[in-house]
């Protein structure tokens, strides 16, 4: 039984027709996935995006815009009893010389690129962020 919804808010770092993807570990599976995370009490959408860059990165970012939100009922891979909402922004990393992977559940970061044949993301959402994204850029 769904018992929760956990909001979700995520950025697409793109430059020179890539996009900033994280590599990491999650419940015991790999895992490719865009920089950002889960939004706290009493925080906004745009908060939630500056803190996740800032603890997991340590960089600043500027939001360029609203890209794509959720549209359709979706449970957690993870937690049965979870519905998900995520919200995806562009950005612009303001700072990329302080580039710093400080949280060490990701194990690597990776520009990939936007005109790549195959979308290469394994999560529901981030595909059709993916594909966004190629329509957007290219």
């Amino acid at each position: 039984m769904i018992d929760k919804i956990n909001i979700r808010v995520y950025a697409c770092a793109v430059k020179d027709k890539k996009v900033l993807t994280l590599f990491e570990e999650y419940a015991g599976e790999p895992l490719m996935k865009f920089p950002g995370g889960g939004l706290e009490y009493g925080e906004g959408l745009i908060e939630c995006l500056h803190r996740e860059f800032d603890e997991e990165l340590n960089v600043k970012i500027e939001v360029v815009e609203h890209l794509y939100t959720q549209e359709n009922f979706l449970v957690s891979r993870f937690r049965e009893n979870e519905q998900l909402l995520t919200i995806y922004y562009i950005v612009n990393i303001v700072n990329e010389e302080d580039f710093l992977i400080l949280d060490p559940c990701i194990e690597k970061t990776e520009w990939m690129d936007i005109d790549t044949p195959h979308n290469p993301f394994p999560l529901p959402i981030d595909k059709i962020v993916f594909d966004k994204l190629k329509e957007k850029f290219l």
